[in-house]
């Protein structure tokens, strides 16, 4: 993917997983951060099994996920849906930390 596409997919993947979390967690969240949307951080994995491993233990550790889907336009995937991104959180580092330890800053 170019950058601009990186781009607007961890946008996605921010935004849906901030939607799915509860109300309760999104506030806990704003207010831990009222100047600021809090910290987002973009990172890269070896592969998709590994981007599905990190989505499922986030969801057995009660952390939001929201895994992006790009409906495979045709200027991208040969026209063919592809997960492309995972947005995990709102979350404090130590409960990310062991989920996303292998991947790399992006």
């Amino acid at each position: 993917m170019d950058t601009g596409k990186i781009a607007s997919q961890c946008g996605h993947a921010y935004l849906g997983a901030f939607i799915n979390a509860n109300r309760e967690l999104q506030s806990e969240y704003h207010s831990e951060f009222p100047q600021s949307p809090g910290t987002k951080v973009c990172l890269s994995c070896k592969n998709l099994s590994q981007l599905l491993r990190a989505e499922e233990q986030a969801k057995a550790a009660g952390i939001p996920v929201f895994k992006v889907v790009d409906s495979g336009c045709a200027n991208f995937f040969n026209g063919e849906p592809t997960i492309t991104a995972l947005g995990i959180g709102p979350a404090t580092k130590a409960q990310i930390k062991q989920i996303t330890k292998k991947f790399q800053l992006l």
